[in-house]
Parts: C-alpha cells; structure tokens; sequence
C-alpha cells in the first residue's frame, strides 16, 4: 500500500503534455528520491528509459553505417527538418532530402510519432551526428525523364514560382519545367511575366527540350498558339503597298500597326532617297495614316520591314541619262563651304564645284566667288551614282562656252523640278 509521486517530468524521455494515457498501466520506475521519515518516494521511468535508450544508442553506433536505409519514428518537426529518432541516437532529415520536390513546410510532409523508412547520408561517429534522407529512399524522377517528357509533348502542371524572367511549373514530384519568358508569346507582348501568372494556377505547355544531367526542362507556351507569322508572309508580299496608322515613333522610326498581332517597323533609312538627316518626327506623327510598300518579312527573327521612298523611283536611278557628263547645268548654290559651294540640281540631289573649279584664277575663299543663292552655269564632270556623288566645274562651263563647244544649259532646280515626286499633303509632304 506504499504509494510514491512519479512528476510529469519523469514520464517520458521527452516531455509529455497529457498524462491521463497513463493511468492504469504498469510500468517499470527508478526511485529517485526516498525520505523515510516523511514517507516521501518520488520515482522515474525515464531514468529507466534512459538506461535502455544507452544500451540501445550504443548498439546503434556500433552498427550504423553510411548508406544503410534504416527505419526511425519522427520525434521533433521544425522549419529546416525532422529529428528522427532511430532507437537511442537521433539523426536529422533536412528540408532539403525529404522529397525530390518542392517542400514549403516539413509538416506538410509528416507529423510527430509517424514511422518513416530514411537513408543513412553521412555519420560522424565522433560527434555522433546523423545525417538523414527521405527522398534518397524513393525513385529519382529525373531518371525517366527523359523518357516521361519527350520534345513537343504537351503536358500540364501548377505554376509554383512567377520570376520576371518566366515561371517555374511543377510537372511532377520533383520535376519542374522553365517556360521562358521569349516562349510565352509570339509577338513579345509578354514583358513581365509576374503580371500574367500567378503561383497555383495550372497551365499547359509544350515541352521544348530536357537536360537530365542539369535537371532542367524548357517549356514553350507559345508552341501551343498559332504563330501569326505564318500567315503573314502569304497575307503580305514583298513589293505590295500597304496602308497604316503609325503607331509609334522612335529615334530609328516609326512602328505601323496594319491591323496584325506584330507592328511593321519603316526605318529612318527606308523614308527618303535623298533626304540626309530625316527628322521622324516631322516625317510622321502617331495615329497618322501612312502608305508604304512591303520590303521584307524575316519571320525567324520577327521582323516586318516597311519602306517609304519605295514608293517612289530613286531619282539617282537614271541620273546618267538626265545629267550625263559634260552637260552644263543653271543651278541655285544651296551652300558655299570652305572647299568649294554646293548645288541643287533636283529635288534632294545637290552637286558639288570644289573650290579649284570654281574660277581658272586662284580662288583663296569660295564665298569670294559665289553665294549662297546664286545662280550659276557649271558642267557636270564627273557622276558617280553608287557613292551619290556629282561633281560640277564653272571654269569648265566658260571654257565650253569660249570655244564654242557650248550647249544651252539644263534648267535644274524649278519649280516644278522641287515638287516632282511629292504628293502634297500626305506624311511624305
């Protein structure tokens, strides 16, 4: 009829928050304390656990060995891991080796006093430190991967990360696939993926490639829509004219927008024949209708090109036959430099009279000679239409006209000359 105190703390080697699943069992104790006098006995199953959980420990470290797959009861969960208790030592399963997945917390995974078979990963028996690994028990996913995900497969997942360079979907445990931000659109109109997609949603893809050694897959959400470039190349002929609003004008030109998913560039070179700085914002003006000509579709590296001045010939075509060498020309002198005076002979085209033809005498400055605005008689002398040069010579002129060789000069430059070609009140105005 003796009766002695067992404390909540001497239950269990671990702490132990409910007692009443212990009444009425008979279990083993140590007495801890005895007062005689005061009829005081307090006792201790956990020193009885203790002692065997020593016995067993040293058992245990005798046998462990890294490698082995050993079973063990998880005895404390945290944010990084598990403590598993595998019978008097206890190792540590890390976040990390619990699954070939993405693992957010490891109490989604497991719960205290569940039995789980784990690997041996590393053991410092000096330290008595055990490594552990759950997923190392399991099948590696990226094994078969190449077999499961075979290029232009289609296949679904969850999204379960959104960066600004793409998502990340979960294809499987352990198996994730990239899609790109390049592979989400045809026409680009995807900048920032984090404004598209949310982590959760399902979404298919297309499989474009599996790096097993890398444990990477590239998936392609565009591969799933139709390529709007397919059909532009039968829709739009090279050469054929086509109308447009300008959409927008940057600093090497202007974006059309023809009604299509993809924007048609006319670059700054593609406005004028004969214009040297063109200034787009005067050429165009945005929301504008525009008339262009096709130039070229490069559907592998997405380019619609659109050009103005093709629309018209290239007035240094022909010029051979309109301004053939030898012939004297009238012209207005848009521009004297130091090396000699420039000018106009049509629209856009200008014609240079160095300085060492402008007089048989010695000239020291052209501007003691001619002005900007004069009209001067000048032979041209020399054309070349690759390089857009034509050069003129007024003592050639006097010279012509002095030994009768001379022929009535070519009107260059009117009126009507400056107007050829433009058609007043459109964009090209």
């Amino acid at each position: 009829g003796v009766k002695g105190f067992l404390p909540g703390s001497q239950v269990d080697i671990r702490p132990t928050r409910f007692l009443d699943k212990y009444i009425g069992k008979k279990m083993e104790f140590k007495v801890i304390k005895f007062n005689k006098k005061r009829g005081n006995i307090v006792l201790s199953r956990r020193a009885i656990l203790q002692e065997e959980r020593g016995k067993l420990r040293d058992e245990v470290l005798g046998q462990i060995q890294e490698g082995m797959i050993v079973k063990g009861i998880v005895k404390n969960i945290t944010d990084y891991g598990a403590f598993i208790d595998l019978g008097g030592i206890d190792g540590l399963l890390h976040i990390t080796d619990m699954s070939w997945g993405r693992v957010k917390h490891p109490s989604n995974l497991m719960k205290v006093a569940d039995e789980i078979e784990v690997k041996i990963l590393k053991f410092d028996k000096d330290k008595e430190r055990v490594s552990l690994g759950l997923k190392q028990v399991q099948e590696n996913p990226w094994e078969k991967a190449h077999e499961t995900y075979t290029a232009g497969k289609k296949v679904k997942g969850e999204i379960v990360s959104v960066k600004d360079y793409g998502i990340f979907i979960e294809l499987d445990d352990g198996i994730e696939g990239l899609i790109h931000v390049s592979e989400m659109s045809w026409t680009n109109s995807i900048k920032n993926p984090t404004k598209h997609f949310n982590a959760g949603e399902m979404i298919e893809a297309q499989v474009l490639e599996v790096d097993t050694e890398n444990k990477r897959i590239s998936l392609g959400l565009k591969q799933l829509q139709d390529n709007p470039w397919d059909a532009l190349e039968a829709k739009y002929p090279v050469g054929s004219k086509v109308k447009g609003k300008v959409k927008s004008v940057v600093e090497f030109g202007a974006f059309v927008d023809l009604g299509e998913d993809v924007d048609a560039l006319i670059h700054v070179s593609d406005v004028s024949w004969t214009k040297k700085n063109v200034n787009l914002k005067e050429e165009f003006s945005e929301g504008a209708e525009v008339e262009a000509m096709v130039l070229a579709i490069d559907k592998e590296n997405q380019k619609f090109s659109l050009g103005v001045k093709q629309l018209a010939e290239d007035p240094w075509k022909k010029i051979e036959m309109r301004l053939p060498v030898g012939t004297v020309v009238e012209a207005e002198v848009v521009r004297v430099t130091d090396f000699g005076g420039f000018v106009e002979l049509e629209t856009g085209i200008e014609g240079l009279i160095h300085i060492s033809e402008l007089s048989e005498e010695r000239v020291e400055k052209p501007e003691d000679v001619i002005k900007k605005g004069d009209a001067v008689k000048a032979m041209v002398i020399s054309l070349d239409k690759d390089a857009k040069k034509i050069a003129l010579s007024i003592k050639a002129a006097v010279n012509a006209e002095n030994d009768g060789s001379f022929t009535q000069p070519v009107q260059t430059a009117t009126l009507a000359d400056k107007l050829k070609g433009f058609n007043l009140g459109s964009s090209e105005d």
